[in-house]
């Protein structure tokens, strides 16, 4: 990981809620923000093996009284608050309860609690929409997302920088692309694939339908390395973009995962399938402001981050 520099908050030792700390995300972030020496505060709806060990809340943010939140926060005497929440909803109502409403009430809290904690939030690279190729998404980017999901990640994204800007809270925003690596989650394509390949059966062929696109993929393991240097970071009320910076196909990273999984290439049958995705078939972050005011850069290969993939359990 890289080294903290002096110019940055030096706040090791501090405690941090991790909000989502059973997640993919959450639980990197939590073991990233331990080898640094921080304490960490896990925060879930519901206590995971991922948890095991670590000091635990088991809460649903958006559901409590601000007030009791902050009681929380102030009770564990928590300097900074990472929020790794949300949600693959299906219906419009789920989606504002988990990017919005979520988001609401944590603000509402952190203005209560003692010492008001700085905030990192992980929103998503969806939030800016579908972009042409061979467009690189800057931070000035105009948003205009066109899915519930990116359109909730944005809104409530924008309530954490208006309270930024605002002074009501210090704060960042981090937009991260896609992600993989340890952990990932089912719900998502690759995890998916993942499912698919272990149950495969010995004498007949795997049949994937891969879309046509092009994406960006970051690994976990670099994404909990940009919030570990988020919550150390003096910069606040400003958007930060998390990503490779390239933009892989999606045959490519399959053909990573076989070879991670040892499947006889035979054993594979690839046919084009329509793209599904939650900000479209192109996604390419560029990423220079992370370096410009993290100091943060990617280090994890495609090829590691998909063996990865394979050899750790889902989220």
């Amino acid at each position: 990981m890289a080294a903290l520099s002096g110019d940055r908050a030096q706040t090791g030792g501090t405690r941090v809620a991790v909000l989502g700390a059973t997640g993919c995300v959450g639980r990197c972030v939590g073991e990233a923000l331990e080898r640094e020496g921080y304490e960490v505060l896990a925060v879930a709806r519901h206590r995971a093996p991922a948890v095991a060990g670590r000091l635990f809340a088991d809460l649903d943010v958006a559901a409590v009284p601000p007030a009791d939140l902050a009681a929380l926060l102030t009770r564990h005497r928590v300097g900074a608050v990472v929020n790794v929440t949300g949600g693959w909803g299906t219906t419009e109502e789920e989606m504002r309860y988990a990017h919005i409403t979520l988001v609401e009430r944590l603000l509402s809290a952190l203005e209560l609690t003692a010492g008001r904690p700085r905030l990192v939030h992980v929103g998503s690279i969806h939030e800016y929409g579908p972009v042409p190729e061979p467009t690189a998404i800057g931070e000035e980017f105009e948003a205009r997302p066109d899915t519930s999901y990116a359109r909730t990640k944005l809104s409530g994204s924008q309530l954490v920088l208006d309270a930024a800007r605002a002074g009501r809270v210090e704060a960042l925003v981090l937009r991260a692309v896609n992600v993989c690596g340890p952990h990932t989650t089912r719900a998502s394509f690759l995890g998916s694939v993942v499912e698919r390949l272990r149950a495969a059966e010995a004498d007949r062929p795997v049949v994937l339908r891969v879309a046509d696109a092009r994406r960006d993929f970051v690994d976990v393991r670099d994404l909990a390395e940009a919030v570990v240097l988020a919550v150390a970071s003096p910069v606040t009320g400003r958007v930060v973009n998390i990503g490779r910076g390239e933009a892989s196909s999606m045959r490519e990273l399959v053909d990573l995962l076989v070879a991670a999984s040892g499947l006889p290439p035979g054993r594979l049958r690839v046919e084009d399938g329509p793209v599904s995705s939650k900000g479209g078939g192109w996604t390419l972050a560029d990423i220079r402001l992370a370096g410009e005011l993290l100091g943060w850069k990617p280090r994890i290969p495609l090829a590691e981050t998909m063996r990865a993939t394979w050899e750790t359990p889902a989220g």
